[in-house]
């Protein structure tokens, strides 16, 4: 197979490659070479920007692919340009997408499936919606064979570990300090965190498998904790017991709302989902990497990058902390 992947050295992309490479493709990255590539030799590399349209889609007609993979796709206006670059010049184009274009409600048998409404709450789900919905329209006008992967959260060497309530928290370095950490609600909310690796399984061998052509899949591991159970295994990958504390939602988003939006926008909101749909149609998805040993990889790296956010500087955190405990709500070991 000669596989194009559009961005290629972001976190899942580098799952994605490793699989890829497993099964003897051929690959191509097509990215504006700015991040850090630690991808193996050998590899294929375009240079450009796919938001100076004119000049992607000229360079793109140079190429023929079996298959694209798209990763950095985030509007329809990119979506409709990936279209006029591919249609009739690539067998099968998969787009990653998003469990954001779900919504914020709790189905009746709790886990979300492929099959939940539509209804996202955020622009960025709002926006990864209107991009599949231009790709199924390319594949229903057979321009090209179209499939859709929504992942939730996926982490790994590459990227800072999320918490509860932040995208890049310090409160990683708290626990290794044996400092109490925040987590909204009662700690009991549902979430599901998968592994760049085995994330990057489903898009690779779902390339050029018939199957998958005009399906959408959920791209997530069939483990399903609560936010104890997440901090409780993050502070074991780093050889400590999470002391935490529960407060409402709402009360912590108020103190920054901007700096609190993944809590504003996601993590607040029921998040198990299953990917039963996608085993069924790509046996080779199957999850292998716990949680406790992929924190593990992902804080040594942030380590090795030198990309540690240390408490110290964090007024408002610990000026939350007080708060709470001044309120008589004590820490509890996750």
């Amino acid at each position: 197979m000669n596989i194009l992947l559009l961005g290629g050295t972001g976190l899942i992309s580098t799952g994605i490659v490793k699989h890829l490479l497993a099964r003897k493709a051929s690959v191509t990255l097509f990215n504006r070479g700015q991040r850090e590539n630690r991808l193996p030799d050998g590899i294929e590399v375009i240079h450009g920007d796919r938001k100076d349209f004119a000049s992607f889609e000229r360079e793109m007609k140079t190429h023929k692919f079996d298959a694209v993979i798209d990763m950095i796709c985030f509007n329809a206006r990119e979506a409709e340009s990936a279209v006029r670059a591919f249609a009739g010049r690539c067998d099968h184009y998969i787009f990653c997408s998003t469990v954001c274009t779900y919504g914020a409600q709790i189905p009746s048998n709790v886990l979300i499936d492929e099959t939940f409404p539509q209804n996202p709450i955020s622009q960025y789900g709002r926006d990864k919606l209107a991009c599949e919905d231009v790709f199924l329209r390319a594949h229903d006008a057979k321009q090209f064979n179209a499939t859709i992967v929504r992942p939730s959260h996926t982490y790994g060497p590459g990227h800072w570990l999320i918490d509860n309530i932040e995208f890049n928290p310090t409160a990683w370095d708290r626990i290794q300090q044996n400092l109490p950490v925040l987590c909204a609600g009662d700690g009991l909310g549902l979430w599901v965190s998968t592994h760049r690796d085995d994330c990057g399984k489903l898009f690779a061998y779902a390339a050029m498998n018939d199957k998958t052509y005009g399906q959408s899949y959920n791209a997530t591991r069939d483990r399903i904790f609560t936010w104890r159970d997440y901090y409780r295994e993050a502070g074991a990958a780093l050889g400590k017991k999470a002391q935490v504390i529960f407060m409402p939602a709402a009360w912590i988003i108020a103190h920054d709302p901007a700096r609190f939006g993944l809590l504003r926008e996601i993590t607040q909101f029921h998040g198990a989902y299953t990917s039963q749909k996608a085993r069924n149609d790509v046996p080779e998805f199957h999850c292998e990497i716990e949680f406790a040993r992929g924190a593990n990889e992902t804080f040594a790296d942030v380590r090795r990058r030198n990309a540690w956010k240390t408490n110290a500087d964090d007024a408002l955190y610990q000026q939350l902390v007080d708060e709470a405990i001044k309120m008589g709500v004590e820490p509890v070991e996750a």
